[in-house]
Parts: C-alpha cells; sequence; structure tokens
C-alpha cells in the first residue's frame, strides 16, 4: 500500500545506467508476502545480509515502499516497534533473538514481539535456520534466524549480485554493483540505519473532565480581561466543596473470562494438588461455579467432602477438578447450600485430623504375631472396666526400706546403638519391651525418645480403635 502524501515515498528513479537500462517502480514490484514454506533458509529466494548495518537498509525500504501487508486482520501493525526490534536484532552476533529477552528490553509482551518477528518473515527479511523447541518440562531453545534482504530490495535499486562459487546455495550472492540511480536512495536508506528509532509513547488523555488551562473559553466572544476570581469561589476550593475537574476512576470490576480465572488462581494458592495444573485449565474447568458466584473455600468443600486429597495421591489434578465438580453447580444452587456443605466439610476435617495424628507415626504393619498378643492383651486391660473401690479394714500398707531411688539401667554404647537400628526397623520391639515392665526411662535410654514415642503413639491408636491387628 502506497503512503498518502508523496512525501512519505521513497523516490525512485526512472533511468539506469548502461548495465541495467532502467529500474522498476515501487507499484511494478510484487507484493511482499512471502508464505509459510519459504521462510527458511534452504527455500528463500532473498540473499543473506553480510552485516546487520545493510540489512537495516532493507528494513526502512520495506518500511517506506508500502510493498508489504500484514495477511492477518487483528494484532499491531508494521510501524516503529518493528523497527526497534529489527535494530535489536541487527546488533546480534549470533542471530538468534529470545523472544523473552526482546519482551524484557522492549518493555512490551511476548505477544507483540512474536507478532512482529512474524511480520519480518512474512516481508522477507528473516527466515528460520532452525526453529525453536517448545517442549513443556524440558530445555526450551530459541530460534536460530538469518538476516535476508530480500529480491524486490536488489530489483528496485538495481543492485546486481553474483554467484562467486557455483557450488553454493543461491542465497550466498554477494553484490557487486548498483545502478546510477540507485545512489541516492541508497544514500537516504544509509542515514536511516544509523538512526536509532524509538518506540512512541502511548497517548493517553490528561483528564477526562474539563481542560485545566488559561485558554478554556477562548471560543468565547466576552473578554476575560474584565473578571476575577471572587473570594467565594476561593472559599469552595479551600474547603473541599468544589467538584474536581478530574474525577477519580472507579475501581475496575472483572468481567466473566477475569473472574474464572481470578478463582482459579485462588484455587492452585489454596489446594496444593493443584499446582502443577495450568491455570487457564483450571479456570476452564471451573467456569460453571465461577459463573455461579461461588468461593474457593466453597470449591474446596465440595472436591474433598469425602476425605482429604493430598499432593502425592494426584496425577492430573485437573481431571480429578473436573471430575469432582461435574454437575455441582445445580445440587448447591443456593448461597445456604453452600454453607451448609463448608460447616460439614469443616467438621469432617477436624474428624479426619484427629483420626491420622496417630497414622502418621506408623511406619508399617506388626509382623510379629507375639507383639500383637502383647499388644491386644494391652488393649483388652485398658478397656477393662475400674475395681470397685476397697475399705479401708481391708486395706495394709507395706514399707520398703530402702535410701536409693530407682535410676535407670546403664547401658553400653554398642548395645545401645544396635537398639536405636533395631527399634528404627521394627518399632514392634518397643511395644513387646514395654508391654513386658520396662519403664519409659529405661526405654528411652536403650531405644531412643523417637521410638518410644512411636511407640506409644501405635498404642493410643490401639486403644482408639483405629488400628486393627490381625488376630493369626
Amino acid at each position: 500500500m502506497q503512503h498518502a502524501t508523496p512525501s512519505c515515498q521513497l523516490p525512485r528513479a526512472h533511468t539506469g545506467d548502461s548495465r541495467q537500462k532502467s529500474t522498476p517502480q515501487v507499484g511494478e514490484l510484487t507484493p511482499l508476502n512471502t508464505p509459510a514454506n519459504q521462510q527458511w533458509i534452504s527455500t528463500t529466494t532473498g540473499r543473506i545480509a553480510t552485516d546487520g548495518y545493510s540489512w537495516m537498509q532493507a528494513v526502512h525500504w520495506t518500511s517506506g515502499s508500502g510493498l508489504y501487508t500484514p495477511t492477518r486482520n487483528h494484532g499491531p501493525k508494521w510501524g516503529p516497534t518493528t523497527i526497534v526490534i529489527a535494530q535489536e536484532i541487527a546488533n546480534l552476533t549470533e542471530c538468534r533473538p529470545s523472544v523473552d529477552y526482546l519482551a524484557r528490553k522492549l518493555r512490551c509482551s511476548t505477544r507483540t514481539v512474536k507478532y512482529h518477528l512474524g511480520m519480518l518473515r512474512e516481508a522477507g527479511l528473516l527466515v528460520y535456520r532452525s526453529k525453536g523447541s517448545r517442549i513443556t518440562g524440558s530445555i526450551r531453545h530459541a530460534s536460530v534466524y538469518e538476516r535476508i534482504i530480500p529480491t524486490a530490495f536488489d530489483t528496485a535499486l538495481g543492485i546486481r549480485c553474483t554467484l562467486r562459487d557455483t557450488t553454493q546455495p543461491a542465497y550466498t550472492r554477494t553484490p557487486v554493483g548498483i545502478a546510477e540511480e540507485g545512489r541516492k536512495l541508497i544514500g537516504q536508506l544509509a542515514k536511516k540505519a544509523t538512526r536509532r528509532t524509538r518506540r512512541r509513547a502511548r497517548r493517553t488523555p490528561v483528564s477526562r473532565g474539563q481542560r485545566c488551562t488559561l485558554r478554556e473559553g477562548g471560543t468565547s466572544a466576552s473578554s476575560s480581561a474584565g473578571t476575577s476570581t471572587g473570594p467565594s469561589e476561593s472559599s469552595k476550593l479551600a474547603s473541599g466543596t468544589h467538584s474536581s475537574p478530574t474525577p477519580k476512576q472507579s475501581k475496575r470490576t472483572l468481567n466473566q473470562v477475569g473472574r474464572r480465572y481470578q478463582l482459579a488462581g485462588e484455587l492452585v494458592a489454596l489446594m496444593p494438588w493443584l499446582s502443577r495444573a495450568p491455570k487457564a485449565r483450571v479456570a476452564w474447568v471451573a467456569r460453571h461455579v465461577a459463573d455461579a458466584g461461588w468461593t474457593a473455600l466453597e470449591v474446596q468443600a465440595v472436591v474433598e467432602q469425602d476425605r482429604p486429597i493430598t499432593d502425592g495421591t494426584v496425577r492430573r489434578g485437573s481431571a480429578l477438578l473436573a471430575c469432582r465438580l461435574r454437575g455441582v453447580h445445580e445440587l448447591y444452587n443456593t448461597p445456604a447450600r453452600r454453607q451448609t456443605a463448608v460447616a460439614h466439610w469443616r467438621d469432617q476435617r477436624c474428624n479426619e485430623h484427629a483420626r491420622h495424628e496417630a497414622y502418621d507415626l506408623i511406619t508399617g504393619p506388626i509382623s510379629s504375631s507375639t507383639v500383637r498378643r502383647l499388644v491386644q492383651g494391652v488393649v483388652n486391660r485398658l478397656h477393662q472396666p475400674d475395681p470397685e473401690p476397697v475399705a479401708d479394714e481391708d486395706t495394709f500398707t507395706i514399707t520398703v526400706d530402702t535410701d536409693d531411688t530407682v535410676q535407670p539401667v546403664d547401658f553400653d554404647n554398642d548395645t545401645i546403638r544396635e537398639s536405636h537400628k533395631a527399634a528404627l526397623a521394627n518399632p514392634s520391639l518397643v511395644i513387646a519391651a514395654l508391654a513386658g515392665g520396662m519403664t519409659e526411662d529405661t526405654a528411652n535410654a536403650l531405644y531412643g525418645p523417637g521410638a518410644v514415642i512411636r511407640a506409644q503413639g501405635i498404642a493410643r491408636a490401639t486403644a482408639r480403635g483405629y488400628l486393627r491387628l490381625d488376630a493369626r
């Protein structure tokens, strides 16, 4: 597409030299629209740029010629941002621009960088040498490009190229001369190539109300020379009763999609087994409950109402969430029903926490039948009813004549070390020792406090009925 004003159009000569009679006009050239199958180094019709300076000349010529029009109908168009990205690519020793690096350098989004890189490829200025990998969970590699000067640029300026080595591909040809009428244009492009282009600042309005300038009301026929501000107006401003010409904007409200993503972020942060699920997938799975106004706590109460879900037992969190949320927005269709589900879930969570308090101390089932019988005897004695009180006349006192207090048995270091290992491997040894009459101090000295605490936890779990022992 041509520019609207002749001053914005790059000049073109009409006559040539003796070797090339004339250079074609811009309107006579083929529009720059490189298909996807020709955006590779092996299929390109252009030539590799010898340096970034000559490549920037071709970029500025493409920008001013108007021969390139993006094939897509959405996204940004060719503009200063494209030139700035091209300048960053021209300064690279190896043409391997990272999308994240360019977005960070230009302070724009990665999607914007991808759009402009696509336009440079469609214009025939960039081609792939190797395409980067985008495999999730592995190392991502950036694409390697080659800076290409299109054939239309050489044709428009009358640049003569030759292939010095006939065994090499056609894209290795080098320029050897230029037509006389193209010299002035190549000089103008050289000045543009050395000039640094900057992105345009966004045009944001200063205020949406009236403009507070001295020339306000200048279109009025009356003069403001004889008017003055009275004390009443200044008092209004001082007291704060005067309305501001720039009212504060109201807080932005989320739309339907924003509410889904907000709920998805809360669910990922609240439930650890969803930490590896993509936020977009969680938002799509929870779209029905998000549209119904559910909170993250209500979703967790309905999903985990049967039992708590741990991170190690879930392979795909989004699939489990979709299974648990299927049709629940129709079942709990009122806030009162959802609050009832949350209250029930909280009670269940308390019971589950109390029920699983002792299970964390158990490393495995008790394999010894002797130990099982000893533990069962301890449980039976714990469940026996309290004996009836004995009368005073039937009681008597036994006094022991001793001056020394009972001290724990002293063990040598080798015995303690071997006992520690055996207790860690089989906690039933500690249970048998405690059931056989060993005191807690002696067990701590022999097996270690950790093994004794574990054995006591097993005994408590058995007493509460949460640990079932085999009768064999």
